[in-house]
C-alpha cells in the first residue's frame, strides 16, 4: 500500500536495504542471541543464517498475500502462527539433512519464532506491501543477517580453531585463541565489527556533510 507523497523504492533498493543500510546485525543490532550463540563456527553461522532467511522469506510472502484478509485485531497472533509453521518445517529439514548441525544449533532453531527481525518485517513491511516487494526486502534482510553471522563465525573459527568451514588453515604450531570459542569471544568480535561498520558509515557521511556545508556557504 503506497503512502501518498512517499517516493517508492526500486527492487534493488529494497534488496540492498537489509544488506547494508539496515543490516540486522551491524546496524539495527537485532537477533543477538543466535548471533552470539551459534557463531562459534562458519558452518553453524551459515546454517542459522539460511534457516532464518527461509523462514523470513516464506512468512513475509504469506503475510503479504493475506494482508487484506487478516483482521487487524489478531494480526500479531496470526503472524506468529505463520512464522511458527515455517520454523517447524525448517526444524524437520535440518534434522533430515544433518543431525550434527541440528545438535549444534540446538534450541536456537525453535527460537527463530521469536526473532524480532522476522516479526518486525511482517508487521512493518509485509503487511503494507505487495508480495514481490515484500519477498525482495525479506531476501535482503535475510542476506544481511547471514552475512553478519558469517562475519562473526568465520573470525571466531579462524582464531579459535585455526580452521574455516572445518578446513585447517595453519600448521601444527598455531596456538588457538581459546577465548574466541567462548561467550566473551563473541562479544569481542561483534564489538570489533560494530566499530568497523560505524567507522565506514562516518567516513561515508563526511563528503555529504562537506558538500552540504559548501552549498550553504
Amino acid at each position: 500500500m503506497a503512502i501518498p507523497g512517499q517516493k517508492q523504492r526500486s527492487n534493488v533498493e529494497e534488496l540492498l536495504e537489509g544488506i547494508w543500510k539496515q543490516n540486522p546485525v551491524f546496524v539495527m543490532v537485532l537477533g543477538m542471541c543466535p548471533v552470539l550463540a551459534v557463531s562459534v563456527s562458519a558452518v553453524n553461522a551459515l546454517s542459522m543464517g539460511l534457516a532464518t532467511t527461509f523462514v523470513l522469506v516464506a512468512s513475509t510472502l504469506l503475510v503479504s498475500a493475506l494482508r487484506n484478509v487478516i483482521p487487524k485485531e489478531v494480526r500479531i497472533a496470526t503472524y506468529i502462527l505463520i512464522i511458527a509453521t515455517f520454523v517447524t518445517v525448517v526444524d524437520y529439514l535440518i534434522q533430515a539433512i544433518s543431525l550434527a548441525v541440528y545438535d549444534a544449533l540446538g534450541a536456537f532453531i525453535q527460537l527463530i519464532v521469536v526473532n524480532c527481525i522476522i516479526l518486525g518485517r511482517a508487521e512493518a513491511h509485509a503487511s503494507k506491501n505487495p508480495p514481490l516487494k515484500s519477498v525482495i526486502n525479506a531476501l535482503g534482510m535475510g542476506a544481511g543477517f547471514t552475512i553478519g553471522l558469517l562475519a562473526l563465525g568465520s573470525v571466531r573459527e579462524i582464531l579459535g580453531a585455526g580452521k574455516l568451514f572445518g578446513i585447517a588453515l595453519f600448521g601444527p604450531e598455531f596456538q588457538p585463541w581459546v577465548v574466541m570459542v567462548l561467550p566473551p569471544g563473541g562479544f569481542f568480535v561483534l564489538g570489533a565489527w560494530l566499530l568497523l561498520f560505524n567507522w565506514l558509515n562516518i567516513r561515508k557521511a563526511k563528503p555529504a556533510a562537506i558538500q552540504s556545508a559548501e552549498a550553504r556557504a
